[in-house]
């Protein structure tokens, strides 16, 4: 998101700017996960005047963790680029970022600064704040909170916030990735910190919404946090949590002064003629919903295979397919728990790909082994067989629309 903007910004002001990347086609093969050796780093490094890093994650998976992608990738990424003779460093980083910070996020990125101050030559590190840009997961998250009615906020909202457009932000690192002497540090900070509740109105107003904050008690919520966690991908979770309590301001002297005005008001920020980031916040909207709903549906089939329809009557259905006793009962159960997990899948899990594929396939055997042994259920008047259509078009619709696992291409 931040590394696109300044692409943008310096390829408008005449720079060639050359993308490094894990596609074969980046101008620049590299993988933060899986560093080359220095010299051959070095090597792809040689002929180039400035090196701007923008790589970072919010949350940790298995293939890539803050350690590996926050601190080691970038030490040997500066490391090779001083050898190879680059003449402008600049490493955004994050505004609270330090040593034992509030979450393991921050303290990697704390830990990366430590190890740039140490190069032989300067790096100009750059600590953005909150970043408002439609493109971003956050930001639309926080769109969709300030179109609610009621904002449901823990604590009432009240943490200290200081957001900056992605757009000023774009402009300010370009600047110091070309300007005669830039700052060693820079807090990328928009003009004024002002409560999470507010900016949410903010950005509710610029939709013609005026949402009445809830407070949310913070000792009852914290247990939930990590499901939560799971379900907005870090979003909402114990370390979001704790980065709004720990307070994300900084002085804007700095970056109003690079930019020679000072960077754009939060009440500013939504453009009413973004059609794409609105198309984009709606479909995410519809993707939410019929996720939602589809994992409820297996669910409720779970408990109604299980406790809700007569035990006494399924079984007789079963024995229709050749299945009694024992063998009734396991398939019972095990075509109850397949369901729960299922619709559990759809909720907890951030790579749904494979489960909508599951689900296909369940739905599909469970239509042929129906249409066989149990065809009367097609012309049934509330049509079970004839709703899979419909079920199977959401599925798709799904494959085809919700986000991927893992990394995008950059």
């Amino acid at each position: 998101m931040i590394g696109g903007a300044v692409v943008r910004r310096l390829r408008q002001s005449g720079h060639e700017v050359v993308l490094a990347g894990r596609a074969p086609a980046s101008g620049v093969q590299l993988d933060f996960n899986a560093m080359p050796p220095c010299a051959e780093l070095v090597r792809r490094l040689q002929g180039y005047d400035v090196l701007v890093n923008a790589v970072g994650i919010f949350q940790a998976q298995a293939e890539q963790g803050f350690d590996a992608v926050h601190v080691k990738a970038v030490a040997a990424l500066f490391g090779a680029a001083v050898q190879a003779g680059v003449g402008r460093l600049v490493h955004v980083s994050a505004l609270g970022a330090e040593l034992g910070g509030a979450t393991a996020y921050f303290d990697s990125k704390g830990r990366a600064e430590v190890l740039l101050r140490q190069l032989p030559v300067p790096v100009t590190i750059v600590r953005p704040s909150l970043v408002y840009s439609p493109e971003g997961n956050s930001t639309r998250f926080f769109l969709r909170l300030a179109r609610l009615p009621l904002l449901p906020l823990p604590g009432g909202g009240g943490q200290l916030v200081q957001p900056v457009h992605v757009e000023d932000l774009a402009e300010a690192v370009a600047r110091v990735a070309t300007c005669a002497d830039p700052p060693a540090v820079l807090d990328a900070v928009g003009p004024r910190p002002l409560p999470l509740r507010e900016y949410l109105r903010l950005l509710g107003a610029a939709h013609g919404q005026a949402p009445r904050v809830v407070h949310l008690p913070l000792a009852p919520l914290r247990p939930l946090l990590p499901l939560a966690a799971r379900l907005t991908g870090g979003l909402v979770g114990p370390d979001s949590l704790r980065m709004l309590e720990a307070g994300n301001t900084g002085d804007a002297a700095g970056i109003t002064n690079l930019l020679g005005r000072p960077p754009r008001d939060p009440a500013l920020f939504v453009d009413a003629h973004d059609v794409e980031a609105g198309a984009a916040l709606r479909l995410q909207r519809a993707l939410l919903w019929l996720r939602l709903t589809l994992a409820a549906m297996w669910l409720g089939t779970a408990w109604v295979s299980l406790w809700g329809y007569p035990r006494e009557d399924s079984l007789a259905l079963l024995a229709r397919l050749g299945l009694h006793d024992g063998p009734a009962m396991f398939a019972l159960w095990s075509g109850a728990v397949l369901d729960g997990l299922l619709g559990l899948g759809m909720l907890v899990l951030p790579w749904r790909r494979l489960v909508y594929l599951a689900q296909l396939l369940l739905m599909a055997g469970y239509t042929v082994l129906i249409t066989i042994w149990l065809p009367e259920f097609w012309l049934h008047p509330f049509g079970p067989l004839l709703k899979n259509i419909p079920i199977a078009g959401a599925i798709l619709a799904l494959i085809l629309l919700d986000r991927p696992h893992g990394p995008d291409h950059r």
